[in-house]
């Protein structure tokens, strides 16, 4: 099956780069609201839907607002929000000594790395320094009619990739650079130190003690997600069924309720131990990768916790994590101390740039 290299996560991720105020396309000329220099997210929210965006839905410090046809009880497909949870998971596992955070990671999953990736450890996995080749080329539009149904497995996927690529990585630790393959090889981590699937674990450390009635992690041929939830199309082919594929690293389905009660849990250390709790917030001391676009500046901005740092007009820093599939762009991020929160979920028409929204309604949750 030939395959087209999915890129909206990295893509989505480079809005925290881009500028504050919103596309012309969002506010009409007879309302300013939108476009002045501090909008609030209401402002955002009565401008849309629009051209790019057919839908939102946001929870900011916990009260839920909507804009187009999708209502704040929403289900989303969480994409990339999904690794802050696989990390999760892979910390609980360290605090349990069942998991050596600097360990190589071929000691657990010696078929799904190469030799060369030798130096590779469990550290370098979870904060993206890892060198990991770019990822093989995963379904999309290209491919014809039905691709949204299409999947590939994990081990696949990697061997596929390490067998596409070309030059010498960089000495693992060196370089951040932002890469789905470090999840999926965390997820058959998981699987093999405890003998049962990542689903389960998920399942059994976070979803059930923190109550996400609303969360799973749907197996690779489930196309189907629960109602209510938006209806969304890519070049105007309906794919709010699809596969949920990315699995550990980007399959789960949530809503905005529980992806603030998972934020608010991790935040305040009731997912894990001091000792390894202060690693959710800790940055690797290394380069900013050439292809790390989504990191503004130049300085990494991924944690260990799997997190993202990001920083206000004000000078403040937020942390949290962007994700995306098709048909849906969404993130969560805070205040380290929880004092203003919001979780985010757009439905961008792909007819245009939703990523300078996103940044609006950051800035505009966030900012005292």
């Amino acid at each position: 099956m030939h395959m087209r290299r999915a890129v909206t996560t990295l893509v989505l991720a480079s809005a925290l780069t881009a500028g504050a105020v919103l596309p012309a396309a969002a506010a009409p000329a007879a309302s300013r609201a939108a476009t002045s220099a501090d909008p609030t997210v209401q402002d955002i929210l009565d401008h849309l839907p629009d051209g790019i965006v057919a839908g939102a839905l946001v929870s900011q410090d916990g009260v839920g607002a909507t804009a187009g046809p999708v209502t704040a009880d929403a289900y989303l497909r969480a994409g990339s929000v999904t690794k802050a949870f696989t990390n999760t998971v892979v910390l609980q596992l360290i605090a349990e000594h069942r998991i050596d955070l600097d360990a190589p990671a071929r000691r657990y999953v010696p078929h799904v790395l190469p030799e060369a990736y030798d130096g590779v450890t469990v550290h370098h996995l979870l904060d993206h320094t890892s060198g990991l080749p770019k990822p093989a080329p995963t379904p999309g539009p290209a491919d014809g009619p039905g691709w949204q149904f299409a999947s590939v497995t994990p081990e696949d996927l990697l061997r596929e990739s390490f067998a596409a690529a070309t030059g010498t990585p960089p000495e693992p630790g060196s370089e951040q650079q932002y890469n789905g393959l470090d999840s999926f090889v965390l997820g058959l981590i998981v699987e093999k130190v405890t003998g049962h699937s990542f689903a389960t674990e998920l399942e059994r450390r976070i979803i059930r003690p923190l109550r996400l009635r609303h969360t799973s992690l749907p197996a690779a041929d489930d196309l189907t997600i629960p109602s209510p939830h938006a209806e969304v199309y890519v070049e105007g082919q309906d794919v709010t069924e699809q596969s949920p594929y990315p699995w550990a690293e980007g399959g789960m389905i949530s809503t905005a309720a529980d992806l603030d009660r998972f934020m608010t849990a991790l935040f305040r250390g009731r997912l894990l131990p001091p000792a390894v709790q202060k690693l959710v917030f800790e940055l690797p001391i290394a380069a900013n990768g050439p292809d790390n676009t989504n990191c503004s500046g130049p300085a990494v901005c991924y944690s260990t916790g799997g997190l993202m740092r990001y920083q206000l007009p004000d000078g403040e820093e937020v942390w949290g994590k962007t994700g995306s599939r098709p048909g849906w762009d969404n993130g969560f991020f805070a205040t380290r101390d929880l004092r203003h929160r919001l979780v985010y979920s757009l439905n961008p028409t792909g007819a245009g740039n939703d990523l300078p929204y996103i940044k609006a309604l950051i800035n505009a949750a966030l900012t005292e």
